[in-house]
């Protein structure tokens, strides 16, 4: 089910911030009023489309700090494996370097809330309960307003890493519709001109292609 226009799944968990900091109840709460979240999955750590993505978006970090853009990680390991791979070094497959909030889901129930779990409980014959599917998140991607409102997910299978210039674009795009009251047509980028919601800003917008 999709989350768009609904409010933001919140949650309190275990995370590893500024790189090397393990701290007990992270929330995204803590972010209401003052800032734009992109929240996003990834299915493991130590794996090899991941760290690519992880680093990518801290490459891309003072841009979204331009934009009062908070980026917020999360997997469905341990928080001690967040911070043992964020002490590895890039050329031994580790992601140090990157300072943005890494969230534990080691019980898979944020990435079961968001949707984005790669499989789902079952019951055997005796009762017990199983999983069935991998037991990771795909890589979703949900653009939080700073009302708690998802505007914007997307959601991958596991072997398509994310264009994080695509998730700046989005937050741009919110942006510019907040302030200016514009919609944004396709392939819109920072810079360009939106247009109204009518017919009659449809028709001028395309008048001018």
């Amino acid at each position: 089910m999709a989350l768009v226009g609904k409010k933001a799944p919140f949650f309190k968990a275990a995370a590893v911030v500024n790189g090397n900091e393990i701290v007990d109840g992270f929330s995204l709460e803590q972010f209401i009023g003052e800032k734009d979240v992109v929240f996003f999955f990834y299915p493991l750590d130590f794996t090899f489309v991941c760290p690519t993505e992880l680093l990518a978006f801290q490459n891309k970090i003072e841009e979204f700090e331009k934009r009062n853009v908070a980026v917020v990680g999360c997997s469905v390991d341990s928080q001690f494996s967040h911070w043992a791979w964020l002490q590895t070094e890039l050329k031994n497959g580790g992601i140090k370097g990157v300072k943005y909030p890494i969230v534990s889901d080691l019980s898979k129930t944020i990435s079961e809330n968001y949707g984005v779990l790669a499989g789902t409980w079952d019951y055997d014959e005796d009762g017990n309960a199983i999983f069935e599917g991998a037991a990771v998140a795909y890589r979703g991607l949900f653009l939080i307003d700073k009302a708690g409102n998802v505007r914007h997910e997307l959601i991958n299978d596991l072997p398509l890493g994310r264009n994080v210039d695509e998730a700046l674009r989005m937050v741009d795009a919110l942006q510019h519709f907040e302030k200016y009251g514009e919609v944004c047509p396709a392939n819109w980028s920072e810079g360009d001109k939106g247009m109204t919601a009518s017919q009659e800003g449809v028709a001028d917008y395309l008048s001018k292609l």
